[in-house]
């Protein structure tokens, strides 16, 4: 038997999304809807992290400096970035479910690596 005709294993997918939100999904094939969940995650790091389009665009401190120092990062900060790093979390689950059970992902089929 060709070992390529076996699926990946599903597990290595959760702590790959949970670095990077999108990477379990590229992953496990699925590319461009990694690619989808990375740009939302840097979306909502970027935007919504600086609460305003105009803030995120002002020069100043980086989030990422800001994020380093606890104490004048709120809470409201990080929820959005947060939140869509857990969505991306449970549809990595959800495909992985999905390929368990046999059924077919009605979303995007899994590309072959070409």
């Amino acid at each position: 038997m060709n070992p390529s005709s076996f699926p990946r294993p599903i597990w290595p997918a959760y702590p790959l999304s949970v670095l990077v939100a999108g990477l379990g999904h590229c992953y496990l094939g699925r590319l461009k809807r990694g690619a989808s969940w990375f740009l939302l995650y840097v979306l909502a790091l970027v935007f919504l992290s600086a609460r305003t389009i105009s803030g995120a665009l002002e020069p100043g401190e980086p989030f990422v400096l800001t994020a380093l120092q606890f104490e004048r990062v709120a809470f409201t900060d990080v929820a959005v970035p947060l939140a869509v790093l857990i969505v991306c979390l449970l549809d990595v689950y959800l495909i992985g479910l999905a390929e368990r059970t046999g059924a077919s992902p009605a979303t995007e089929p899994r590309s072959n690596g070409s």
